[in-house]
């Protein structure tokens, strides 16, 4: 692969990243790791405190490899679109980072313009990392695929399930839903949940947003707004570690707009229907930032969240048994969502054999138990949620973030092609007009996403 330059840096800055529409942003100097040493760079998305907690996995890294120095650099930004374009601008800038931590959102862009595939060191150390395959679901595997090559090792993933309240269960006499709930089960207990409280109350609450919007009420009726399909080729990765698995193929590719379809029609239509009858948030009533005092004083039913909302309602006070966790209700199917986090060798690194120690470190048991000591995210290696959300931490149901998986084996990820940035922010505008102008509007609020959305996909 052709090593990305500082001109070509520049030249995608300029594009604003081939259409996804990002800005040149300003880096603060924490954002620029020094010059003229040996150190081995790996930026992350956070702050300087996310930066701190991860010093006993460099200190666990380097017992094994002392002769590596590691620099963590964190780099903040509004959202990931904003974090990728500062990597960039550090690539401009002749300052790249040698390791990069991409999420679901970055993968493709990543793949297409920055980063060094992995394939070559995967089948190196195929005897050393087979241990790894063994205890990872291939579907986190095929999401870090593009094109035929492998880019990234899942170190972190969160599927969007479906949190409850306990408590506002029991007030309406509901029982957990089955495993296998419906729509139509859904609206039932929405409905119940709502004639039985008192005050402010919604039943249903979720965010304008790629992650656990409208996406996971798409994929549960085998629909999207972009088409999906599988490049070819990744025999190689299929054949070695999953051999009895049918073969994934060379990982997803989302070229084309599919709003129009008449399943993804259908599913806007059952959101606009639980807005309508106000079981359900305004998605034009903006974002979620009080949603975990909501949800933990009773005034929030239900809302779609990962593993990574136990730290957070455990920090907030909110006991393990007052709240539990299921599937999204099934409509065609109940096929769920996710989004994975993982480490990319940036092409411009001269440290790629570094590079790749560090990425086998990470996602060694050592390793990512080091990473992930509080229940912040679940975890690829099945064998190691057990701790960290079992006894007093985790739901009574906890098994159903890895069991997502397992149950639904056709999940997949959430739809992030190379212009990920534009084609969120055309979904983001146009949910709200598609939403909220009544039955009526639907199928004219996604005629225009349509539109936008392929404007995104061909870069303008």
């Amino acid at each position: 692969m052709v090593e990305l330059s500082r001109r070509a840096a520049l030249a995608l800055l300029g594009l604003g990243i081939a259409g996804t529409a990002i800005s040149w942003p300003r880096l603060t100097g924490a954002d620029i790791p020094g010059r003229g040493d040996d150190a081995l760079t790996v930026a992350l998305f956070g702050t300087a405190q996310d930066a701190a907690a991860r010093q006993s996995l460099v200190e666990g890294f380097q017992r094994l490899h002392p002769g590596i120095t590691v620099r963590i650099v964190a780099v903040q930004g509004q959202d990931w679109s904003n974090f990728f374009a500062k990597i960039l601008t550090m690539v401009a800038a002749g300052n790249p980072p040698d390791v990069v931590s991409v999420a679901t959102e970055g993968t493709q862009l990543f793949a297409e313009r920055l980063a060094h595939p992995i394939d070559d060191y995967v089948q190196r150390d195929a005897a050393d990392l087979q241990e790894y395959f063994d205890d990872v679901h291939p579907s986190l595997i095929e999401s870090f695929m593009y094109k035929g090559s492998l880019f990234q090792l899942p170190d972190n993933f969160n599927a969007a399930n479906v949190y409850y309240n306990t408590a506002a269960f029991e007030r309406a006499g509901l029982d957990r839903p089955r495993d296998d709930w419906t729509v139509d089960d859904f609206f039932t207990v929405a409905r119940t949940m709502k004639d039985s409280a008192e005050g402010s109350f919604l039943p249903y609450f979720w965010n304008n947003r790629l992650w656990g919007g409208v996406v996971p009420w798409l994929y549960v009726n085998d629909a999207s707004f972009l088409t999906e399909e599988k490049a070819p080729g990744g025999d190689w990765l299929w054949s070695r570690f999953y051999p009895r698995e049918t073969p994934r193929g060379g990982g997803y590719l989302w070229q084309n707009a599919d709003a129009l379809n008449e399943r993804t029609i259908e599913s806007f239509e059952v959101l606009q229907r639980m807005v309508g009858e106000g079981i359900a948030a305004n998605p034009a009533q903006g974002g979620g930032n009080e949603l975990v005092s909501l949800f933990a004083r009773g005034s929030v039913g239900m809302t779609p969240a990962g593993g990574f909302w136990v730290q957070g309602l455990h920090d907030a006070g909110f006991a393990n048994d007052e709240y539990d966790v299921t599937y999204f209700p099934r409509m065609r199917s109940q096929r769920h969502q996710f989004g994975a986090g993982g480490y990319a060798i940036m092409q411009t690194s001269p440290r790629k054999d570094e590079a790749w120690e560090w990425l086998k470190y990470c996602i060694s048991t050592e390793g990512m138990a080091l990473a992930h000591q509080k229940p912040d995210s679940s975890l690829p290696r099945r064998t190691l949620n057990a701790e960290l959300y079992g006894g007093e931490i985790g739901p009574k149901h906890w098994e159903v973030f890895y069991d997502t998986l397992d149950r639904h084996p056709d999940t997949g990820p959430m739809p992030a092609p190379p212009q990920q940035a534009a084609v969120e922010s055309a979904l983001i505008k146009n949910v709200v007009s598609t939403i909220t102008n009544g039955p009526g509007g639907v199928r004219r609020g996604l005629e225009t996403m349509q539109r936008d959305l392929e404007l995104a996909l061909k870069g303008r």
